[in-house]
């Protein structure tokens, strides 16, 4: 099972906890274990083909989809105050929290806002919590935004990118830490393919498709 590179001093130090638990008393270190178990398996870092398409919208992250909204991206983007559809996905700690791009396309700008630690399924979390918004401009010529939030116990978000950067639909782009959530603000005219509740899981579910 591929790790993600920044599991490895995470792992590391369970697993060390682990191992100091099980030479004090083995009951102690049977109880940690299933605890270094998840650490590993939170850090995984699977292997997925993107569907072909370049008006496609793949899903950024492994998780649910909350209910639909349309609301103004992110002012620090400089995309405007029209209201666009939005698409969240909730990552609970279960799931795989490597990032994907949704399109293939350019990095316009990059901004990183300090914030609280709300949950990060309650729609105040887009709003108020930490939070790393990329602007992308499509192959097709259309700019969205992807936005990675930081959860309740999520501490550190991790954007790879930079301004200018061209990218790759479905190819990884970050990881955020121990529960959190990543919103999606498509171009207006947007087919949304999804329904709330979907469980997805990013550079393979299709979100939208651009018109």
């Amino acid at each position: 099972m591929a790790i993600h590179k920044e599991g490895y001093p995470f792992i590391a130090l369970f697993a060390a906890v682990n191992l100091l638990a099980f030479l004090f008393a083995a009951w102690l270190g049977w109880v940690l274990l299933p605890l270094t178990v998840w650490c590993v398996a939170f850090f995984r870092d699977p292997e997925r083909k993107a569907p072909e398409g370049e008006n496609l919208v793949i899903c950024p992250a492994d998780g649910r989809l909350l209910p639909v909204v349309e609301v103004a991206p992110p002012p620090e983007l400089g995309m405007g105050d029209a209201p666009r559809v939005r698409l969240s996905i909730f990552m609970n700690v279960f799931n795989v929290h490597v990032n994907r791009n949704p399109v293939g396309g350019t990095v316009v700008a990059l901004s990183y806002r300090p914030g609280k630690f709300f949950n990060a399924s309650f729609d105040k979390a887009s709003v108020h919590n930490e939070r790393m918004s990329v602007r992308l401009r499509a192959t097709t010529g259309q700019e969205l935004a992807v936005v990675q939030i930081a959860g309740l116990v999520a501490r550190r978000i991790v954007c790879d990118l930079v301004q200018g950067q061209g990218v790759r639909a479905g190819a990884r782009f970050g990881i955020i830490r121990f529960g959190s959530r990543v919103d999606v603000y498509l171009p207006a005219g947007s087919e949304v393919l999804v329904t709330p509740g979907t469980v997805t899981r990013a550079g393979e579910t299709v979100l939208a498709r651009l018109v």
